[in-house]
C-alpha cells in the first residue's frame, strides 16, 4: 500500500514537472509517461496518470479538449501492453502513442465546431495542428529515451545489488 502511494506520488510529480515548467506547446512527458508507466508498472497505474492530469488540470484550467486528452492517455496506456517486447518495440509504441494523441485530441478540437463541421474544416484542423504534432514527436522521443536510460540504470543497480547479496 505504501509502495503504491509512493508510485502514485512519483507519477504525479513527474507529470506535474513537465506540465508546469514553461515549454513549447505539446512538449511534455505526457505521451511517454502515458506509454511507459503501464509498460513498466502495469495497467493498474493508468488511473494514477488520469488522476494526475485531473489535479494538474485544476491548476492549469479545464478546456473543451480535456476529456479527449484523458481519453488518449487511456488508449495509449492500454495499447502499450502490445509493445513490451524490446527497446525498439517500446520506442515504436511510444511514437504510435504520439500519433494516437494527435488523432484523438484533434478530433476533439474539430468536434467543437471551431473549424466548421465540413470535410474542409476537418482537414484544416489536422493540417494546422502539424507544428504541435512535431513538438509531440520530439518530446515523446526525448522523454522515452530518458525513461529507457533511467530504467536501464535501475535494472543494472538491481542486478549488482543481487550479485552482492
Amino acid at each position: 500500500m505504501k509502495k503504491n502511494l509512493l508510485i502514485y506520488i512519483g507519477i504525479f510529480l513527474s507529470l506535474s514537472a513537465s506540465r508546469f515548467v514553461p515549454h513549447p506547446p505539446n512538449f511534455t512527458s505526457l505521451i511517454a509517461l502515458s506509454f511507459y508507466i503501464p509498460v513498466f508498472l502495469g495497467l493498474r497505474f493508468i488511473p494514477a496518470l488520469i488522476i494526475s492530469f485531473a489535479i494538474t488540470d485544476l491548476i492549469i484550467g479545464y478546456h473543451s479538449g480535456t476529456h479527449w486528452t484523458w481519453g488518449s492517455v487511456l488508449v495509449i496506456g492500454v495499447i502499450s501492453q502490445y509493445f513490451i517486447k524490446n527497446l525498439s518495440w517500446r520506442l515504436s509504441g511510444a511514437l504510435l502513442g504520439a500519433i494516437i494523441f494527435f488523432v484523438i485530441t484533434n478530433f476533439g478540437v474539430w468536434s467543437t465546431g471551431v473549424y466548421g463541421y465540413t470535410l474542409s474544416g476537418f482537414f484544416n484542423c489536422y493540417v494546422l495542428a502539424i507544428p504541435f504534432f512535431a513538438y509531440s514527436l520530439i518530446s515523446t522521443i526525448l522523454f522515452s529515451i530518458l525513461i529507457e536510460i533511467g530504467y536501464r540504470i535501475y535494472e543494472n543497480q538491481l542486478i549488482n545489488l543481487q550479485k552482492n547479496n
